[in-house]
């Protein structure tokens, strides 16, 4: 991976491809739980897809019939450090500079949830621009019960991603949603059996890997731009991608295709 390799890292494995990178949250003893060793690696994810444009899959521990081992996406922060944390620990933001970091990413972030995916872990996966769950999943915020909030994004990503009624539930009643619930929220935009999660995910990765990819990048920039920035910045985009020589390839293509779709069939017509 240039310059991140499985030698260099210890809570997540990677599998890099030509225009995908798969990072899986490892840490299965402790449930993935997001420690500050799993922050700063994931850190080094964001500074080369940063320099490396190209669709990241976050996913977590799988799902195993065979063993029985249940799959989990991450149980939240590493409470065993978040209790010595002290005021200057969260004004320094750990968790919500890293998962801003991720949210701003060149290419769209496709997150492959199975089991909990819970505090932390729920923060991670709202910052994602897709999120792929399972039956199993299990999604919220139980902060309040810790005698703290859910301050890496959930106090606002939430609130666009389900409505107010929902996110003050989840939020401050601790409501965790199952998975046919995220679904029928909009947390979720698919759920599949355990064992298709990342073909389902690779498969979406795939319609994106489709597009092209400068259009896709300044498409994501344009559409978490604040509100009073459009039209402006629609109009600018668009003058940029209009002189790519994507464009013009992409048109020509298709005007090739529909040209050779409608000529008349020559041989037909001759055997008439």
């Amino acid at each position: 991976m240039g310059e991140l390799s499985d030698e260099r890292v210890t809570t997540l494995l990677l599998d890099e491809q030509a225009d995908r990178l798969v990072v899986r949250l490892h840490r299965p003893d402790v449930r993935n739980a997001i420690d500050q060793t799993m922050v700063d690696e994931l850190h080094a994810v964001c500074d080369h897809l940063e320099h490396h444009p190209k669709v990241l899959i976050l996913t977590g521990t799988p799902s195993d019939r065979e063993t029985g081992t249940k799959g989990i996406f991450a149980s939240g922060a590493d409470i065993a450090q978040l209790r010595e944390r002290r005021r200057d620990d969260a004004l320094a933001g750990i968790n919500s500079t890293l998962f801003e970091r991720i949210a701003k990413l060149p290419m769209p972030v496709i997150a492959a949830l199975d089991g909990y995916a819970l505090g932390g872990g729920a923060e991670l996966a709202y910052a994602a621009d897709f999120r792929i769950g399972t039956e199993a999943l299990r999604m919220g915020n139980p902060e309040g019960n810790l005698g703290i909030m859910a301050a890496a994004g959930a106090s606002w990503r939430l609130k666009e991603l389900v409505g107010e009624p929902l996110a003050k539930e989840i939020l401050l009643a601790g409501k965790v949603l199952t998975g046919a619930e995220c679904l029928a929220a909009g947390l979720v935009t698919q759920l599949v059996e355990a064992e298709r999660l990342m073909e389902a995910a690779h498969g979406l990765a795939d319609r994106i890997a489709a597009q092209d990819p400068l259009a896709v990048r300044i498409t994501k920039s344009v559409f978490h731009s604040p509100r009073e920035a459009h039209p402006l910045i629609d109009t600018l985009a668009q003058g940029m991608l209009f002189e790519s020589p994507a464009k013009f390839e992409r048109m020509q293509a298709f005007l090739d295709k529909r040209e050779k779709r409608d000529q008349p069939d020559k041989t037909n017509q001759t055997e008439k």
